[in-house]
């Protein structure tokens, strides 16, 4: 039976200089392996810093009240040893959707692999749409 929650695998690197690589689709012979890996899957990495400043500004556009996340991610932002850890992280989009089926994810976290093991990638972490695996946003009466 196929899973009704989303997934979505996300990976971190160990450097600056390769996370700004990866960041900017650079063609560095040493990111080939991960982005061979990409292609083959239809991924593109988006840096989570800069998911977190695009939340934040679309929050202040649009009004933090429909936001649950908006505290949290602005004090992220602005906290530079979380800056410089998020700036390491990749969240991986399959076919423009930031969520996709288990079966994607599974084989997505399979071929990223190895690179744990080359030391391009420190860390394939999985998420799914599951709120009991999430924290979820402290809900705030309204009056």
């Amino acid at each position: 039976m196929a899973s009704h929650w989303q997934y979505q695998v996300r990976f971190d690197v160990n450097d600056s200089a390769t996370a700004e690589s990866v960041g900017r689709k650079l063609p560095a012979p040493a990111l080939a392996p991960l982005f061979n890996i990409l292609a083959k899957h239809r991924a593109a990495p988006k840096c989570q810093f800069d998911a977190f400043v695009e939340y934040v500004a679309a929050a202040e556009e649009h009004g933090i009240e429909n936001y649950p996340l908006y505290q949290w991610t602005k004090a992220t932002i602005k906290n530079p040893a979380n800056k410089e850890k998020y700036l390491k992280s990749f969240a991986l989009y399959v076919d423009d959707r930031e969520i996709y089926a288990k079966e994607i994810a599974d084989a997505l976290e399979a071929d990223l692999q190895p690179l744990t093991i080359s030391g391009l990638v420190t860390r394939i972490s999985k998420y799914d749409t599951n709120p009991a695996n999430n924290p979820q946003p402290r809900q705030v009466p309204r009056d």
